[in-house]
């Protein structure tokens, strides 16, 4: 059985006090261990969320504006207090959508912002969904005329990539409330780290109900001095017990031929006593090693985590060359979990033979490089 790799989850009073002020509030009760009645937890049933996966598509495909999203990966999500859903994306296209170049002969449309130039990619961004469940509009930085990623790019290069998320009270008791978003910083890398060395994790404070940028602050930096041992906090963020807990992972340079576990990018909830946690059933090499989707489960937020157990194989559109198309982060939005059901989000992209950089087919194929969302059903582990 595959071991799981290294997961930190902290209460956040320990880790991010120094850094950022109090940024969620904790009474002085002790965080909850293990649950009397806990119970293995697995994937037991799934099926597509067509409204979810439609609405994005929709979304992308409307050419009202050539400054906002037409697709993005990392879909974090937080309900705010007005019902309205902020989706945070880490990098981004933005620009128009294309009808085929040739009906006849080609079945995609595509992203650029005219015939023969490249569409713009920014490292992050956020969408506004309307309380209906709409996605409505797009945050990013710079202006209008050269939109820039929502939250700047570090100084020296690098990018930053939204991840968990909370509502927060402004300071400890206070009643004005505003968004606190965990941040990776990544520096620029080369060779094995095509995204980008991995720095530390910041805390970004939007305003409400603007939400207006109005700070970042780092975190937790840099945690050891081989970059591939440095832990990335914020992956998932689960409230229990009056406690947040934040989890993060060691984030080692990408590989072809790939790891078997839990990736860096996961997600983590509360299911009953137990706690689940979702990732890509990461073995095997290359898109060969993103296929399936898998679970790992816990009596406690800090483990001993156990599986995998339960598996699924989410859908992918059709391709020409399927071989080479993955699917990837998944990521579970517990505001809107109904009927016992979770909803699950994850990516498609494409995984060409190695040294074939994919940018070619994610801006001329707008099925890919969009969240997917699924409904998912969880059972007892181990049957």
């Amino acid at each position: 059985m595959p071991k799981v790799p290294v997961i930190r989850a902290a209460a956040v009073a320990a880790l991010l006090l120094a850094g950022a002020g109090l940024l969620w509030v904790l009474p002085a009760s002790a965080p909850p261990g293990r649950a009397a009645d806990c119970r293995g937890r697995r994937i037991a049933s799934w099926s597509p969320d067509s409204w979810h996966t439609a609405e994005f598509a929709r979304y992308g495909d409307d050419n009202t504006r050539v400054d906002d999203w037409t697709g993005g990966d990392g879909t974090h999500s937080v309900r705010l207090p007005d019902g309205r859903t902020l989706w945070l994306f880490s990098d981004t296209f933005l620009d128009r959508i294309q009808p085929p170049p040739n009906p006849q002969g080609e079945w995609h449309r595509w992203r650029t912002a005219d015939a023969g130039d490249t569409p713009l990619l920014r490292h992050n961004s956020a969408v506004v969904m309307s309380r209906s469940g709409r996605p409505a509009r797009t945050l990013t930085g710079g202006t209008a005329a050269a939109p820039g990623p929502f939250f700047p790019d570090p100084p020296g290069g690098g990018r930053r990539w939204p991840v968990g998320a909370s509502v927060e009270s402004r300071t400890p008791g206070a009643h004005e409330k505003v968004v606190r978003v965990l941040l990776w910083n990544r520096a620029p890398g080369t060779g094995p780290w095509i995204f980008g060395l991995p720095y530390g994790t910041e805390v970004a404070t939007l305003s409400l109900p603007g939400l207006h940028l109005e700070g970042i602050t780092e975190t937790a930096g840099r945690t050891s001095a081989d970059p591939g041992r440095r832990v990335l906090y914020g992956t998932a963020a689960v409230r229990a017990g009056g406690w947040t807990y934040v989890f993060g992972g060691d984030d080692p340079p990408w590989s072809p031929a790939g790891r078997r576990g839990v990736g860096s990018a996961f997600s983590v909830v509360r299911d009953g006593p137990a706690w689940l946690l979702f990732t890509m059933d990461t073995g095997g090499g290359g898109a060969a090693g993103l296929r399936a989707l898998t679970t790992y489960w816990s009596c406690s937020p800090h483990g001993p985590w156990h599986g995998p157990d339960g598996r699924l194989t989410p859908p992918r559109p059709p391709a020409p060359d399927p071989q080479y198309v993955a699917a990837y982060n998944p990521q579970v939005h517990p505001e809107f979990t109904a009927n016992a059901e979770f909803l699950l989000s994850y990516y498609i992209n494409w995984l060409g033979p190695p040294g074939v950089p994919p940018d070619a087919r994610l801006n001329g194929d707008v099925e890919l490089y969009r969240p997917r969302f699924l409904r998912v059903r969880t059972g007892p582990a181990g049957r």
